[in-house]
């Protein structure tokens, strides 16, 4: 009998093939298999597309003509699916007009409404990057910003009151009402920052409880002389000056203002402060594993005041700008909120919580929300951009769902990409 040695080293069949990547799997799964484990973007994607399909579903079954085609579906098929492909691509098409660009305007107002899509839904972005950008630095630090709304009305309180109440110069006006606002969000949040830091109060009770002694203050003051507008038998104040609104971005009549690069600003700050300083370094690190950053002699108290601090300024810039950037008439009510502290929980998810994610999935949202308003009463369900967004955040949160879906393999470093961006 002979034996056979075979000697160290020696290289693999080259048609051997590893058992975790059988040979049937095409090219563009394998593409997908690589950049899923190790790009988010697609994750994003594939979840968009997914979003698409549910949206196309629930406009199929809204749409009357395709629903009668549908009665008589076995005797004439291709009706229903060329009035069901009739209905999705209308509608799709409408909320691309209505969010991005419409073409029929390029030859109408002399081109300049063709900017007004995409002015909404810079509009409708600006004051959810500010709140996403708020939750998200929270989330850095191991804390759950869910405060949102009582900051946002902190700040557009206090940001309101100096708009119509200060007489000051054009230009210094504007100025010192937005800083006033982020004031306003900065007092708010550090009351829970300072419960959490020095009594260790959860800063989720602590916020919900605030919300809603935010919203009962301020319903309070929109009833005192001085502060509610006389013309008014409901709580709604008196109008900012002119000279307290932000400058239009795209020309009068558009409703994007400077409050959107403010925003942008505020993204690069962040990104600054979470990459580039000693600050932003102990937030991560408290963030990560508090008891090892105390360990090695980063104050934990200290970190959770700054962070939660720093939240309440961007969600105070985001109630600025709501009360100064021409989308309530200048007025603040006990509802000017307009859900932002918890939309931007939903804005923080799909960014991972960094600034470049949050600012386009703010992005994303503002265009989702411009586009479905252009699309409703046209026979499609009002509730389809809540809709696409829920089921893009569900997605992004559970990425192995659309692993299932599509049929890919499972990611081998364990854990998702959405703990990755939290942690970063």
């Amino acid at each position: 009998m002979t034996a056979t040695l075979e000697k160290p080293g020696t290289p693999e069949e080259p048609d051997a093939v590893p058992d975790d990547q059988p040979p049937h799997r095409g090219i563009v799964r394998r593409v997908l298999d690589a950049y899923l484990n190790g790009s988010t973007p697609v994750l994003v994607i594939l979840a968009f597309i997914i979003a698409l399909v549910v949206g196309a579903i629930l406009i199929v079954c809204a749409d009357e003509p395709t629903r009668t085609a549908m009665g008589y579906f076995f005797q004439a098929p291709g009706d229903t699916f060329s009035r069901g492909w009739h209905a999705i691509s209308s509608a799709y098409s409408t909320m691309f007009q209505g969010s991005v660009i419409n073409h029929n305007s390029f030859y109408s107002d002399g081109g300049v409404a063709v900017l007004g899509p995409i002015s909404q839904t810079i509009s409708r972005a600006t004051p959810l990057i500010f709140g996403g950008l708020s939750v998200g630095i929270a989330f850095r630090a191991g804390l759950f910003n869910i405060g949102g709304q009582g900051q946002v009305l902190a700040g557009a309180g206090l940001a309101g009151y100096v708009g119509f109440a200060w007489d000051l110069p054009p230009g210094l006006h504007v100025i010192v009402a937005v800083v006033a606002g982020a004031v306003g969000g900065l007092v708010w949040a550090g009351i829970a920052g300072a419960l959490k830091a020095w009594t260790g109060a959860h800063e989720v009770i602590t916020t919900i409880m605030l919300n809603y002694i935010a919203f009962y203050v301020l319903s309070y003051i929109l009833t005192q002389s001085g502060y509610k507008n006389p013309g008014q038998n409901n709580g709604i104040s008196k109008p900012v000056d002119d000279s307290a609104y932000l400058p239009h971005l795209l020309g009068d009549g558009q409703p994007a203002n400077v409050g959107f690069l403010l925003a942008l600003a505020a993204a690069v700050g962040c990104w600054w402060l979470l990459t580039r300083s000693t600050l932003g370094f102990r937030l991560r690190a408290v963030g990560a594993n508090q008891f090892a950053a105390r360990t090695a002699g980063m104050s934990v108290t200290r970190s959770y005041l700054w962070v939660m601090l720093i939240a309440g300024v961007l969600m105070g810039l985001a109630g600025a700008y709501e009360v100064l950037g021409h989308s309530n008439s200048g007025q603040v009510t006990a509802t000017i909120d307009n859900n932002v502290g918890f939309d931007a929980i939903t804005v923080a998810l799909l960014g991972l919580a960094t600034p470049s994610g949050t600012v386009l999935a703010a992005l994303l949202f503002g265009a989702l929300d411009a586009g479905g308003q252009a699309v409703s009463g046209n026979g499609v369900p009002q509730q389809l951009p809540q809709v696409m967004e829920a089921v893009i955040v569900l997605f992004i949160a559970a990425p192995q769902l659309v692993r299932m879906i599509f049929r890919l393999r499972e990611s081998r470093g364990g854990g998702g990409q959405l703990a990755k961006g939290w942690n970063g």
